[in-house]
């Protein structure tokens, strides 16, 4: 036994293993309801399951993710970025970057593609009930926190204080931006959104920066305090120095780490990392057992 095995061990005991709902490696088929362009390179789909008996079965829980596949062109995967709370669809969000991304934002409303899952571990919604929530996302980073954040929403009055930090390159690279005002305008949510210097509008009424320095201002309590992370790389990384600067546990945040799974089942090792395979292990990690991953992360 390696000396990451029992921190990820206790990890994983901590994100609820037991309540992962069984997966069949079969895609169903899923049409198309919806398409939203979020930005120039980002549409999300809104899809039902074609078999009505899988719909009135299916749940999943909020951090988990599924392969969505069009027929012909391969398949690619994605969280859940809709809330389970929601039912009778899903919703996934999808920047085009590539063959099967490419091939999914030509796809129309009507149309059919696969869905296999749900895969993965979630975030520890259990856990943070009775707590302040702090969600921090960037960019198309905020996909799988929009899944947690409406399951919260849903079930407002199980948690403390909820504030949502979000940032983006741009004003043009902010995904959900109806959601994002709908948040603003709760008066039981603090909301905080920001754009990169040089990515501001004329029009822009939020924050200039980046995401690590306007959390180092805005100073968050860390007192009670559960916080759920997703971004790029690099935001993460300099997200966790702002949280520790703060005051905040590591061992009270987490983050998932989804955009470096391929197969999701596995077999094809692009997202280990040492002995930790992502979409085996994770997707979802409390940030404390990322510090003892190899520095390749």
């Amino acid at each position: 036994m390696t000396s990451e095995e029992p921190a990820l061990q206790h990890v994983q005991a901590d994100l609820e293993p037991g309540r992962l709902i069984p997966v069949d490696y079969r895609p169903d088929k899923m049409r198309i309801e919806a398409i939203t362009v979020e930005t120039p390179d980002v549409k999300t789909f809104r899809l039902t399951f074609c078999d009505a008996q899988k719909a009135g079965q299916f749940a999943f829980l909020p951090g988990q993710f599924g392969l969505y596949s069009v027929f012909g062109a391969g398949e690619a995967t994605f969280c859940i970025a809709s809330s389970p709370t929601r039912k009778g669809y899903i919703e996934c969000s999808v920047k085009s970057a590539g063959k099967v991304t490419g091939e999914l934002h030509q796809c129309e409303v009507g149309d059919t593609i696969g869905f296999r899952g749900p895969y993965g571990n979630s975030f520890p919604i259990d856990r943070m009930k009775g707590k302040n929530l702090l969600f921090i996302g960037g960019g198309i980073g905020l996909a799988p926190l929009r899944s947690v954040i409406g399951n919260c929403l849903d079930w407002r009055d199980q948690f403390g204080e909820v504030f949502i930090l979000y940032g983006a390159r741009s004003v043009d690279d902010l995904v959900y931006k109806e959601e994002l005002e709908t948040w603003r305008n709760r008066t039981d949510v603090r909301t905080l959104f920001t754009v990169d210097p040089g990515g501001e509008t004329p029009d822009w009424d939020g924050q200039v920066g980046f995401v690590p320095t306007v959390l180092e201002e805005a100073a968050p309590n860390p007192e009670n305090t559960i916080v759920l992370t997703c971004g790029p790389p690099i935001m993460i990384k300099f997200v966790l120095n702002s949280l520790t600067k703060l005051g905040f546990s590591l061992d009270a945040a987490y983050t998932t780490l989804e955009n470096r799974m391929k197969c999701g089942v596995g077999k094809c090792g692009r997202c280990n990392v040492g002995n930790v395979y992502v979409c085996k292990d994770g997707p979802v990690f409390r940030c404390d057992q990322l510090q003892a991953l190899p520095q390749e992360f």
